[in-house]
């Protein structure tokens, strides 16, 4: 059940984010434009809607950076760890193919092979692989250790100290700020990389992209494909540490 929730809260993450992006990118689209705040307000929600509809299940992960980072500090079983990924990463697969649908009319009438490819993945404004991947360290690392500060302060602990993010993702507006935290980091650290900040998130719909029919679709840009992967998870593991070790946690 926990990877079903894992599948499905990853599919809304892509649905959402990905769809912002085709209505903001496409040609023809009622949305066409309308620009970076829009993008990343559409980022920040589909993480809340995940949240609400599968966190009770599965602790809305949704990124196998918060996984990964979770389970290097003791939160969260190594044991489920592979299971997750593959159920976030199929997810996220899956939820860039219903945005291929959902905007099937408008992929013919789009010219830039750029703005296609943007609609399933991540590309940096400067192609500085270092930079690149720092950033995308630094953005993961404030999500991750964001996240653990909200599930502090909505007071669901575990015996251990760790937050329990089923309890977390499952009461009150807990959900929202997390929504509003991505949104935070889309604002203030999206620019230069377009904040992947979730291997699953570029991979899954990255693959999409190469099997998919989408017409004058251009490369997926393999060569820059690894730094959304190592970025995310090496990040997540510094932010779910820097809680971790501070003490913040109790």
């Amino acid at each position: 059940m926990v990877y079903l929730a894992e599948f499905i809260g990853t599919a809304i993450l892509v649905l959402l984010g990905g769809g912002v992006v085709a209505g903001v990118s496409l040609a023809r689209s009622k949305a066409k434009e309308a620009g970076w705040i829009v993008v990343t307000f559409g980022w920040g929600m589909g993480v809340a809607m995940a949240a609400y509809v599968v966190g009770a299940i599965s602790g809305a992960h949704i990124n196998p950076a918060v996984t990964i980072g979770m389970a290097s500090i003791g939160d969260f079983e190594w044991s489920l760890v592979p299971g997750y990924i593959a159920a976030q990463m199929a997810g996220a697969f899956t939820g860039a193919i219903v945005v291929y649908l959902a905007y099937f009319a408008h992929w013919d009438q789009t010219d830039d092979p750029d703005a296609k490819l943007g609609v399933f993945s991540t590309a940096p404004g400067v192609r500085r692989p270092f930079a690149n991947l720092t950033t995308e360290i630094i953005a993961t690392a404030l999500l991750v250790l964001g996240l653990l500060g909200i599930g502090a302060n909505e007071g669901a602990v575990s015996a251990d100290g760790g937050v329990e993010l089923a309890h977390l993702f499952a009461n009150g507006i807990a959900p929202l700020l997390a929504g509003l935290l991505v949104f935070a980091i889309g604002l203030s650290l999206g620019g230069p990389t377009g904040y992947a900040i979730n291997p699953a998130r570029d991979l899954g719909p990255r693959i999409a992209h190469a099997l998919l029919p989408i017409p004058g679709k251009g490369s997926s840009d393999w060569g820059y494909s690894w730094i959304p992967v190592v970025g995310p998870i090496v990040g997540g593991v510094i932010g779910a540490w820097i809680w971790k070790l501070t003490g913040f946690g109790g």
